[in-house]
């Protein structure tokens, strides 16, 4: 972000509890920050302070310090992937103090300083007048847009993530039975080819292609799936509106399944059916399989 900012003719003073991600940014061009104090000496008034931590504690430790920073007109702007919740929160704690706050959600990953982010920005609808250039520097064409108020961006970036959770588990299921295939079949070349004009082309399918290219059976990665909270929460969300998402229930339920070597429910769906009906079972430790 910092080097799209500093492309765009924007002033950008960079602060990170990394030394070494503070004398990167200040190689691009940015200048270096040693701490929060400094980082808000150094900008001129009115001040728009983009945060870029982990949700959680980072993030409410980091808003709370800039509180005390800050004065009036100067934006607080939350780029991580907070819960949208929290949102409004924060903004009625900051408003009292005359600061504004943003909620952005943003997408595009490691490759967002080549191709752009795309930003879901919620907040104030001046707030985000006023910062529309720094916005329209960071995002490709059309890749921006203030989508309502406090939280909204949060939201649709939440709903974002958890239709990529179902879109990387149905990629996932897809490619396991190409690979289970009785034929001889190239995935990378396939996933290159499902890109050429094809309903399921997408960009996920170009990191496949990448991937399969290096790794072509992927003999080299675990089957161990994180989740993060986005996916818990659209679930969650749900769930508290009654609106059926079976697809990215499952595909979050999946990846606990990855982190289960060999899980209680499997042993005990091996041992019922054998009870009933007499079905063979494979025995664990010394002489099972």
């Amino acid at each position: 972000m910092v080097e799209r900012l500093l492309a765009g003719g924007h002033n950008v003073v960079a602060y990170d509890v990394s030394p070494d991600a503070r004398r990167a940014a200040a190689a691009k061009g940015a200048s270096d920050a040693a701490s929060l104090d400094d980082l808000a000496r150094a900008l001129a008034p009115p001040r728009a302070v983009w945060v870029m931590v982990p949700a959680g504690d980072p993030t409410e430790e980091t808003i709370r310090a800039l509180a005390s920073l800050l004065a009036g007109k100067d934006v607080i702007i939350d780029g991580g992937n907070s819960y949208y919740k929290d949102d409004p929160r924060r903004a009625g704690e900051l408003k009292p103090r005359g600061i504004h706050y943003l909620d952005v959600g943003t997408s595009g990953g490691v490759w967002g300083l080549k191709h752009g982010y795309c930003l879901m920005i919620g907040g104030e609808r001046p707030i985000f007048e006023r910062l529309e250039p720094a916005f329209k520097t960071l995002a490709p064409p059309d890749g921006y847009a203030y989508v309502g108020g406090h939280g909204a961006g949060h939201y649709v970036k939440m709903i974002h993530n958890g239709i990529e959770y179902g879109l990387m588990q149905a990629y996932a299921e897809g490619f396991e039975l190409l690979h289970a295939s009785e034929f001889q079949l190239d995935l990378a070349a396939i996933a290159h080819l499902w890109n050429q004009g094809s309903v399921v082309r997408s960009w996920l399918l170009e990191l496949a292609e990448l991937a399969l290219r290096a790794d072509p059976r992927l003999e080299g990665i675990k089957g161990y799936v994180e989740d993060s909270g986005e996916g818990r929460w659209t679930v969650e969300d749900a769930l508290e509106k009654n609106v059926p998402a079976p697809t990215i229930a499952l595909s979050l339920f999946r990846r606990f399944r990855s982190r289960q070597g060999d899980p209680f429910a499997d042993r005990m769906l091996a041992a019922l059916r054998n009870a009933f009906g007499g079905h063979p079972v494979r025995k664990s430790g010394p002489g099972g399989p």
